[in-house]
């Protein structure tokens, strides 16, 4: 036995693999068999409240019965059961919502339903844990650190050459990256937000989303018979594109851009192959001011962005409203270009 077990040994592994992925199916099979029958019991709820009128006694005697004639049927408290028709009215009329209800586990969904405000907020969540394949943990941690309203603050600053590349970068940068794992001193120097960054890389991939993988530090770039180093660089799967960042631990400047689109055009020039975007520069500061930000990229030719890192939790009250403030300034400009002769 001995003999035969180091013979086949190096084969188990693939055995082991088939198992648990046929365990994984199973499992996904069954989360998505009860995720379809909360959602056709919320649409008969749906309708019976419509149609008949039935409130929230008439769910509690429906809980009751079902507790009484089939008690090994678990998850149909009268709470749980007003959530599976919440579930189907809240799906059933976005277009964008009711394609996702068998991709992710019920889990998902009631975190989504508890946790977020509008259909918008819903659908970027549940299509980024798709994408990203993210747990309900995940997931919850993603919204609690307000990864909506920083992505759509940096969706809405975009300058027009980040507008007008190849690919669609909207959803993909935030306006402000939250680096609070990595318990800087205050004041602090580029060097050191270098280092903590790169002994903390996992979880700053995680801060920057789904699709960056990590090329390099201090990559050297050569211009004549001067050597330039990017501060880190990065390729994106989806956009198929280097994306480079540069750190600055003081204000904004729009001095910096003109640093930085020198550095993407010799990335572009000697490191982008030949079936690749063109690189993207993200300028990360500790501050900026949006009015400054926003006059200096739009009077720049260069794919780039400037984002601030924050050391503590942003407040999510705070960054609604200065989504909310931001929706409203652009309907103003658009109104303001419309009346323009």
């Amino acid at each position: 036995m001995t003999k035969l077990t180091k013979q086949h040994g190096a084969e188990f592994p693939e055995i082991l693999h088939i198992i648990k992925e046929g365990r994984s199916r199973a499992f996904q099979a069954v989360n998505i068999a009860l995720t379809e029958t909360y959602w056709a019991v919320g649409g008969y709820l749906s309708r019976k409240v419509t149609e008949s009128g039935w409130g929230k006694g008439v769910v509690l005697e429906l809980a009751a019965w079902l507790l009484a004639n089939a008690p090994e049927v678990k998850g149909v408290s009268a709470q749980n059961l007003w959530r599976m028709k919440q579930f189907f009215d809240v799906y059933s009329v976005n277009e964008k919502l009711s394609a996702l209800p068998r991709v992710l586990s019920w889990t998902h969904h009631c975190i989504l339903l508890a946790q977020c405000k509008t259909s918008d907020e819903r659908y970027f969540y549940a299509a980024s844990a798709i994408r990203a394949g993210w747990s309900s943990r995940q997931l919850e941690n993603e919204i609690r650190r307000s990864s909506f309203e920083r992505t759509m603050l940096a969706d809405l600053k975009l300058a027009p050459p980040a507008r007008e590349l190849h690919q669609d970068v909207t959803g993909t940068f935030k306006d402000t990256y939250l680096l609070d794992f990595l318990n800087l001193p205050d004041p602090h120097l580029e060097a050191d937000l270098q280092t903590a960054l790169l002994q903390n890389l996992r979880k700053f991939l995680l801060e920057l989303g789904d699709g960056f993988a990590f090329v390099g530090e201090k990559v050297r770039i050569q211009v004549g018979n001067r050597d330039f180093e990017l501060d880190l660089l990065f390729y994106h799967r989806d956009l198929q594109c280097l994306v480079a960042f540069e750190l600055k631990t003081g204000q904004f400047e729009p001095s910096h851009l003109g640093q930085l689109s020198f550095y993407l055009e010799a990335l572009d020039r000697d490191r982008k192959r030949p079936h690749e975007n063109p690189s993207i520069g993200v300028l990360l500061c500790r501050r900026k001011d949006d009015e400054v930000v926003e006059y200096a990229l739009n009077r720049h030719l260069s794919p780039a962005l400037v984002a601030e890192y924050e050391t503590k939790m942003i407040p999510r009250q705070l960054l609604q409203q200065k989504l909310h403030e931001w929706r409203e300034m652009l309907e103003a400009h658009q109104v303001s270009d419309e009346v323009e002769p």
